[in-house]
């Protein structure tokens, strides 16, 4: 796999000890600094795409059973929509 260089460019700490990235795509970065001083940044979501959380999981098991028992609400109309 050949990876071309799109930006290159030198950048420096503010005073608070931050670093600026121009023109950047993501928002939230995960980074990873190195023993060699490298540092890698790849772009990150909030919530990791396609991952559930335990809480979530244990809510909609909970709600399977619910349904299954024949705890259930009254219909809804939703012929207005």
């Amino acid at each position: 796999m050949n990876v071309s260089v799109v930006t290159d460019y030198t950048a420096h700490l503010d005073s608070k000890r931050r670093i600026t990235l121009r023109g950047a795509k993501h928002e939230y970065y995960r980074v990873k600094e190195y023993e060699n001083g490298c540092i890698l940044l790849e772009p990150r979501e909030l919530v990791v795409p396609k991952e559930i959380s335990k809480k979530t999981l244990a809510v909609i098991d909970e709600a399977i059973r619910s349904y299954n028992a024949g705890k259930v609400s009254d219909p809804i109309d939703l012929t207005g929509f």
